[in-house]
Protein backbone atom coordinates (compact mmCIF):
# COMPACT_ATOMS: atom_id res chain seq x y z
CA UNK A 1 0.00 0.00 0.00
CA UNK A 2 2.78 2.39 0.03
CA UNK A 3 2.61 5.84 -1.45
CA UNK A 4 -1.03 5.35 -1.76
CA UNK A 5 -3.86 7.25 0.25
CA UNK A 6 -5.69 5.64 2.60
CA UNK A 7 -8.76 5.92 4.70
CA UNK A 8 -6.81 7.65 7.22
CA UNK A 9 -7.74 11.19 7.68
CA UNK A 10 -5.83 14.38 9.10
CA UNK A 11 -6.61 17.04 10.54
CA UNK A 12 -5.99 21.03 11.61
CA UNK A 13 -8.20 22.97 14.02
CA UNK A 14 -5.27 26.14 12.96
CA UNK A 15 -6.49 25.43 9.36
CA UNK A 16 -9.02 24.19 6.95
CA UNK A 17 -8.17 21.77 4.24
CA UNK A 18 -7.19 23.68 1.21
CA UNK A 19 -7.53 26.75 3.52
CA UNK A 20 -4.69 29.36 4.36
CA UNK A 21 -2.09 28.42 6.82
CA UNK A 22 -2.29 31.19 9.84
CA UNK A 23 0.83 33.43 9.74
CA UNK A 24 1.53 32.30 13.50
CA UNK A 25 2.78 28.92 11.79
CA UNK A 26 4.66 30.15 9.15
CA UNK A 27 7.92 31.64 8.74
CA UNK A 28 7.00 35.11 8.89
CA UNK A 29 5.05 34.66 12.08
CA UNK A 30 5.82 32.28 15.36
CA UNK A 31 7.11 29.86 12.70
CA UNK A 32 5.35 26.80 15.07
CA UNK A 33 3.71 23.58 14.14
CA UNK A 34 -0.05 23.61 13.55
CA UNK A 35 -1.97 21.59 15.51
CA UNK A 36 -2.89 17.94 13.75
CA UNK A 37 -5.11 15.18 14.58
CA UNK A 38 -6.20 11.80 12.52
CA UNK A 39 -8.14 9.22 12.69
CA UNK A 40 -9.24 6.27 10.84
CA UNK A 41 -5.89 4.75 11.64
CA UNK A 42 -5.17 1.23 10.33
CA UNK A 43 -5.02 -2.14 12.58
CA UNK A 44 -1.87 -2.96 13.15
CA UNK A 45 0.06 0.36 13.16
CA UNK A 46 2.81 0.87 15.79
CA UNK A 47 4.10 4.44 14.75
CA UNK A 48 3.71 7.36 13.06
CA UNK A 49 5.84 9.96 10.88
CA UNK A 50 4.28 13.41 9.94
CA UNK A 51 5.72 15.40 6.69
CA UNK A 52 5.50 18.57 5.57
CA UNK A 53 6.00 19.45 1.79
CA UNK A 54 5.92 22.18 -0.70
CA UNK A 55 5.83 21.43 -4.02
CA UNK A 56 5.57 24.63 -5.46
CA UNK A 57 8.88 25.85 -4.37
CA UNK A 58 11.11 26.30 -7.54
CA UNK A 59 13.75 23.32 -6.41
CA UNK A 60 14.95 20.67 -8.18
CA UNK A 61 17.91 18.44 -7.02
CA UNK A 62 20.53 16.85 -9.20
CA UNK A 63 18.97 13.88 -7.89
CA UNK A 64 15.22 14.47 -9.11
CA UNK A 65 14.04 15.29 -5.72
CA UNK A 66 11.81 18.57 -6.01
CA UNK A 67 10.12 21.01 -4.12
CA UNK A 68 11.23 22.30 -0.47
CA UNK A 69 10.82 19.80 2.64
CA UNK A 70 9.31 21.92 5.79
CA UNK A 71 9.01 19.03 8.13
CA UNK A 72 10.38 15.48 8.99
CA UNK A 73 8.82 14.09 12.11
CA UNK A 74 9.32 10.51 13.14
CA UNK A 75 9.32 8.17 15.90
CA UNK A 76 5.97 8.84 17.04
CA UNK A 77 4.16 5.97 18.67
CA UNK A 78 0.78 3.97 17.22
CA UNK A 79 -1.32 5.28 20.08
CA UNK A 80 -0.94 8.74 19.23
CA UNK A 81 -3.77 10.59 17.58
CA UNK A 82 -3.31 14.72 17.87
CA UNK A 83 0.35 16.55 17.47
CA UNK A 84 -0.19 19.51 19.66
CA UNK A 85 0.46 23.18 18.18
CA UNK A 86 4.62 23.45 18.71
CA UNK A 87 5.01 20.10 19.77
CA UNK A 88 8.37 18.78 20.81
CA UNK A 89 6.96 14.56 20.44
CA UNK A 90 8.75 12.43 18.20
CA UNK A 91 12.32 12.90 16.73
CA UNK A 92 12.73 15.51 14.65
CA UNK A 93 14.50 15.12 10.75
CA UNK A 94 16.26 17.69 8.63
CA UNK A 95 14.01 20.39 6.71
CA UNK A 96 15.26 22.23 3.67
CA UNK A 97 16.59 25.00 6.17
CA UNK A 98 19.32 23.51 7.03
CA UNK A 99 17.85 22.76 10.69
CA UNK A 100 16.28 19.74 13.00
CA UNK A 101 12.55 20.38 13.48
CA UNK A 102 9.42 21.95 11.82
CA UNK A 103 10.46 25.21 9.57
CA UNK A 104 7.12 27.12 8.36
CA UNK A 105 5.70 28.09 5.48
CA UNK A 106 7.57 31.20 3.67
CA UNK A 107 7.62 30.70 -0.32
CA UNK A 108 10.09 33.56 -2.45
CA UNK A 109 8.87 37.19 -2.22
CA UNK A 110 6.11 37.48 -5.02
CA UNK A 111 5.71 33.91 -5.97
CA UNK A 112 2.80 33.42 -5.38
CA UNK A 113 0.64 31.46 -2.92
CA UNK A 114 2.37 27.76 -2.40
CA UNK A 115 0.74 24.30 -1.25
CA UNK A 116 2.01 22.52 2.11
CA UNK A 117 1.09 18.72 1.67
CA UNK A 118 0.92 18.04 5.52
CA UNK A 119 1.60 13.89 5.80
CA UNK A 120 0.94 11.58 8.29
CA UNK A 121 2.10 7.96 7.67
CA UNK A 122 0.73 4.54 9.41
CA UNK A 123 3.47 2.22 10.49
CA UNK A 124 3.87 -1.44 11.32
CA UNK A 125 6.93 -1.27 13.23
CA UNK A 126 8.07 0.57 16.26
CA UNK A 127 11.69 0.45 15.10
CA UNK A 128 13.37 3.57 16.21
CA UNK A 129 15.46 5.88 14.05
CA UNK A 130 18.33 8.27 14.63
CA UNK A 131 17.80 11.88 14.76
CA UNK A 132 18.49 14.29 11.82
CA UNK A 133 17.24 12.24 8.60
CA UNK A 134 16.61 13.84 5.81
CA UNK A 135 12.93 13.10 3.97
CA UNK A 136 14.32 10.97 1.62
CA UNK A 137 17.07 9.09 4.07
CA UNK A 138 13.17 8.41 6.17
CA UNK A 139 10.87 7.27 3.40
CA UNK A 140 13.53 4.28 2.13
CA UNK A 141 13.85 3.30 5.76
CA UNK A 142 10.24 3.42 6.44
CA UNK A 143 8.63 2.62 2.61
CA UNK A 144 8.24 -1.09 3.44
CA UNK A 145 6.29 -0.48 6.13
CA UNK A 146 3.79 2.05 5.67
CA UNK A 147 0.42 0.40 5.85
CA UNK A 148 -1.99 3.93 5.64
CA UNK A 149 -1.30 7.69 4.66
CA UNK A 150 -3.38 10.73 3.60
CA UNK A 151 -2.73 14.36 3.69
CA UNK A 152 -4.31 17.41 4.59
CA UNK A 153 -3.24 20.29 2.16
CA UNK A 154 -3.05 24.08 3.03
CA UNK A 155 -2.22 27.38 1.36
CA UNK A 156 0.32 30.14 1.81
CA UNK A 157 1.03 33.35 0.25
CA UNK A 158 3.94 35.40 1.64
CA UNK A 159 2.76 39.27 2.79
CA UNK A 160 4.98 42.16 1.32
Amino acid sequence: MPFALSPMTLSSSDFPADGVIPRDCTGEGEDRSPALSWDKVPEGTEAFAVICHDPDAPLVSSNGNYGFVHWVLYNLPGSLTELAAGTDQGTAGQNNFGHSGYGGPMPPEGHGTHRYYFWVLALDSNEQYAPDLTLWQLLEKIEPNIIGMNRLVGTYRREG
